[in-house]
């Protein structure tokens, strides 16, 4: 190839004095492209509503718990009244579920029922949060020797039989938590729930809560070394207030993604040990304990068994999705 050089490109440019003027603010603003100031939170909102199943899981859930939580007060009936002349009747105007072999409303039971595993779940997830979030960050934050302890207890309590420990320690706790409450110390609420709920909380707090620490351990091994951990601990700051003031805080994401994705779980196993007939005690109603009722007659009165599980399996299903699609929305490497 041979280049021609006695070809020249005429590069002059006709400029005025004009040309050098400053411009006018309009013209400043024309050019100017101002970004939307958003936050993580924010762009983690956004990214959500994106998610259409997330979206109407999202619905779901808050359609659940207003069945669970308002529904019962609009009822005519309570939970343990018993209608004499109403035993086994298919669903109907009067009782849109039926009822029971006592005669009682099944709607207003499986309500109830829905808001003892709501309930259950919460209450676990939260427990489960607060343990599991302190002694993991605790852990990662002192290493060494501390965190190998710390981490080896957490392995110990991972690998026992999760069910076993659960129905021991239910029996094991039933008598001395019934004696409490019939000795009138337990009051309102606690109560209302009885102590085959308190004594699943209990068992939620000493076993799962090592997934949560597992979780939050590795974490904080990552953030511990960042600049701004360094430079907090150069201004002075002491182990709780770096903690809670610095590596806690940017744990958020991973920690709500987690305790949602606990809640399901928690109902699971809740309705799972009343099914068992070690879960609620009666006459309240739990959606695994009403399953359980309807086996006797499973094969005259199916829907009383069609009802609680769906119930049961629509909770369940929109939880999962809802955290799934929290999981894609606070994970800042999916940001596009």
């Amino acid at each position: 190839m041979i280049l021609d050089n006695s070809k020249k490109f005429n590069c002059e440019v006709d400029l005025s004095p004009d040309d050098f003027k400053p411009v006018t603010k309009e013209v400043q603003q024309s050019l100017i492209t101002m970004g939307e100031n958003t936050s993580y939170w924010k762009d983690a909102w956004r990214r959500l509503k994106e998610n259409k199943i997330a979206m109407i899981a999202l619905v779901a859930i808050i359609l659940i718990i207003g069945f669970a939580f308002i529904g019962p007060f609009l009822s005519p009936y309570t939970y343990d009244q018993q209608i004499r002349g109403h035993e086994n009747l298919f669903p109907c105007m009067e009782h849109p579920f039926g009822t029971d072999k006592l005669g009682r409303d099944l709607l207003v039971r499986t309500m109830v029922g829905a808001r003892i595993s709501l309930l259950i779940g919460i209450g676990s997830a939260v427990i489960v949060l607060v343990i599991g979030s302190i002694y993991g960050a605790i852990s990662g934050l002192a290493g060494g020797k501390i965190d190998t302890v710390m981490m080896r207890i957490v392995e110990i309590i991972y690998s026992l039989p999760d069910m076993l420990v659960i129905i021991l320690l239910r029996i094991v706790l039933h008598e001395p938590l019934t004696k409490a409450f019939d000795s009138g110390k337990a009051f309102g609420v606690l109560q209302t729930l009885g102590p085959g709920i308190i004594a699943m909380f209990i068992v939620y707090g000493l076993l799962y809560w090592v997934g949560m620490a597992r979780i939050v351990r590795g974490q904080v091994l990552q953030l511990k070394e960042m600049e701004y951990i360094s430079a907090a601990r150069a201004l002075g700051a002491n182990n709780k207030r770096l903690i809670y003031k610095h590596l806690l805080p940017n744990c958020v994401g991973q920690l709500v993604v987690t305790t949602m994705l606990q809640i399901p779980s928690a109902i699971f196993t809740e309705a799972f040990l009343s099914f068992l007939g070690i879960g609620v005690s009666k006459p309240l109603a739990s959606l695994g304990s009403l399953a359980s009722d309807a086996l006797s007659g499973i094969s005259s009165y199916p829907y009383r068994l069609m009802f609680p599980a769906v119930a049961i399996s629509i909770i369940i299903l929109a939880f999962n999705l809802f955290g799934d699609g929290l999981r894609d929305a606070l994970d800042p490497r999916l940001k596009r």
